[in-house]
């Protein structure tokens, strides 16, 4: 006997039009139904299975009938359940509840939002246990469970199940660790005890987990508390101190405390007392500043390019105050020579037209105002001052008689002092030929035959032990091995009078544009720029 009922086959048949269908004719049809329904299922666990699931879809239904040049079924794409209905009047048959759609009414309501098309996207959950504020993680206060222990629903009505964060859990002694570091910071920044915390801070392995509560700290702090320059000053060294750190990877909160530290080295205000030093903070947040882009330049590598820009620009900029020109000055001189030669030199001579009549005592009658200037101005000639003295000590030193030179003659040596006597002597001497190259040339007479000066010096120094054993080359006596040095010598004095003509024309180039970067800078600073030069460039430039 079938487990298809007759009148299951009775149904279908009155559903497709058949009204004359009789009873025996549904007897014979139930088993051939009952082969053909078995047969396409035992098709669909076969792609279930090949699918690598366990659960048996529509979709293996489909490709079953597909395999047997069956048409599929249309309507049943819906991956939830389907309800069916027990149909009145039978015990074992059921019907799906499906409602009749006039075509009008489905041509005139309006089109359906578009799916979206299959993508994937990847984001930053959490980096070193913070988690980054980006759309696609929404805050805790946005994402908070509500009161009653209902679910969250979006726009459209659908039920939304939101899981929480996890919590960042710190210890028992790293909060008791961070409290007390804030609170000396805060109140002893002065103290002995503030200092070793310092220490602490820069050398100890464990303080990983505490760089995000450190860094919202000295950003909250920084802004709110600009009038305080104990303060400042002490959060600034907390920075430098967590820099020091090797045990801190502290790259995904730069972009946290760069703000902060850009602010106490450009700002307008800092500390609310005369009596605060703002100018020693500026010069220590310049060196931070530094140092941050020459550890961390080559991870960032818009990190010093952003920050030039910003110094740059508010250098410029004639309506910011001259401590904040001064705080632009430190940081772009702290950053190098390069920096200064390339971005400050070229803006050196209008900015210093601007600057001068705040210098002058007749012109600008405010005291602070007068004094600002002047600490721009050495800031100014300190930073050039730098850059030209660096320029000029990437030259080979220059060649020059020193001050007691080394003669030797037939194996005697006798120092020659710089005084008036033997400077008259060497006077008859033909004149020795002085080139600037890689090193020190040392002086070589022209003429082999010992100079009367010579003579008498070797007569008035005593000889030593070892030359009293051995014959002196004037008895007619030639060392053996006196040859062979004299021909290494003269091959390495060769080899390197070969390599002059390749190198003295980038010297000569790279001298003449050092000359002429010195005298515009003599032209804008006066004596004050001749300081930083050393003395033999000076007087070669003289």
């Amino acid at each position: 006997m079938s487990i298809v009922p007759k009148e299951t086959v009775e149904v279908i048949a009155q559903s497709i039009g058949i009204s004359n269908f009789s009873t025996d004719a549904a007897l014979a049809l139930a088993p051939d139904v009952e082969y053909r329904i078995r047969e396409i299922m035992q098709e669909a666990i076969k792609c279930m299975r090949h699918s690598r699931r366990t659960t048996l879809t529509t979709d293996d239904v489909d490709e079953a009938l597909k395999l047997r040049n069956v048409e599929p079924v249309y309507g049943f794409a819906s991956g939830g359940p389907l309800r069916f209905r027990r149909a009145i009047g039978y015990r074992d048959l059921f019907y799906l509840d499906d409602k009749d759609v006039e075509f009008k009414d489905v041509i005139e309501a309006p089109l359906p939002r578009a799916p979206l098309d299959t993508s994937i996207v990847c984001h930053w959950l959490a980096i070193e246990g913070v988690q980054p504020v980006i759309p696609e993680n929404a805050p805790v206060q946005a994402i908070a469970a509500p009161s009653n222990g209902t679910k969250n629903e979006q726009k459209d009505g659908l039920p939304v199940e939101i899981k929480l964060p996890v919590k960042h859990i710190l210890s028992r002694e790293l909060q008791l660790y961070f409290d007390k570091i804030t609170e000396l910071a805060v109140i002893r920044s002065d103290s002995v005890l503030f200092k070793q915390a310092l220490v602490s801070l820069a050398t100890d392995s464990g303080l990983h987990p505490l760089v995000p509560y450190f860094t919202y700290f000295v950003a909250d702090e920084v802004s709110r508390g600009l009038n305080n320059y104990s303060l400042l000053f002490a959060l600034m060294r907390v920075v430098w101190n967590l820099l020091q750190n090797p045990h801190i990877q502290i790259e995904p909160y730069l972009h946290q405390l760069m703000p902060s530290v850009v602010t106490c080295l450009v700002a307008k205000r800092l500390g609310n007392r005369l009596a605060d030093n703002h100018w020693e903070l500026r010069d220590f947040t310049a060196k931070l500043v530094a140092a941050i882009c020459k550890r961390y330049g080559h991870v960032y590598n818009t990190l010093q390019t952003r920050l030039t820009k910003t110094l740059l620009n508010a250098l410029l900029d004639p309506k910011r105050a001259l401590t904040q020109h001064y705080g632009a000055v430190q940081g772009l001189a702290a950053l190098g020579p390069n920096v200064v030669r390339l971005l400050l030199l070229p803006n050196l001579g209008p900015y210093l037209s601007l600057l001068e009549p705040e210098m002058l005592l007749e012109k600008q009658k405010n005291e602070v105002k007068r004094h600002e200037a002047w600490r721009v101005y050495g800031a100014l000639l300190q930073a050039a001052g730098q850059c030209i003295y660096d320029r000029l000590k990437i030259f080979p030193p220059l060649s020059s008689l020193p001050a007691h030179s080394v003669w030797k003659t037939n194996g005697i040596v006798a120092t020659l002092s710089n005084k008036r006597k033997t400077s008259m002597d060497l006077e008859e001497q033909p004149p020795l030929k002085k080139i600037a190259t890689d090193g020190p040339v040392d002086a070589v007479s022209t003429s082999s035959m010992p100079t009367p000066m010579e003579e008498d010096a070797a007569a008035a120094t005593p000889l030593d032990n070892s030359d009293a054993d051995h014959p002196s080359s004037s008895s007619g006596q030639i060392p053996p091995d006196s040859g062979s040095e004299s021909r290494s010598k003269r091959d390495k004095g060769d080899s390197q009078a070969q390599k002059l003509p390749a190198i003295l024309p980038q010297i000569w180039k790279d001298d003449l544009n050092s000359g002429k970067l010195l005298v515009s800078l003599f032209e804008l600073f006066g004596e004050g720029i001749l300081s930083f030069i050393p003395a033999p460039e000076m007087s070669l430039f003289l």
